[in-house]
């Protein structure tokens, strides 16, 4: 009886979940870009004065910048120090 009504339960959340699904998908897509603008602003000649904190992150962030760059409408990597093209 528990395994059944945990199941329906989980049946009505997807069932709740699913028409936001993708609407939940593009505002985080969203924010993540933000936060690669402003992680990377110094780079592209904006000043950042959390700089200096955002330095630990680079290395984790590296991975998607080409994802990014190419969501952002630029061909090619905006910075020099970052080759990803």
């Amino acid at each position: 009886m528990k395994d059944q009504l945990s199941r329906a339960l989980a049946f009505y959340d997807e069932v709740l979940r699913l028409p936001h699904r993708a609407e939940i998908k593009r505002e985080l897509r969203d924010e993540n870009d933000i936060f690669y603008l402003l992680s990377f602003s110094e780079m592209l000649g904006l000043p950042n004065p959390v700089s200096y904190y955002t330095l630990e992150l680079y290395p984790e962030m590296i991975e998607d910048f080409h994802d990014w760059h190419l969501r952002m409408g630029m061909e090619k990597s905006p910075l020099d120090g970052i080759r990803c093209c």
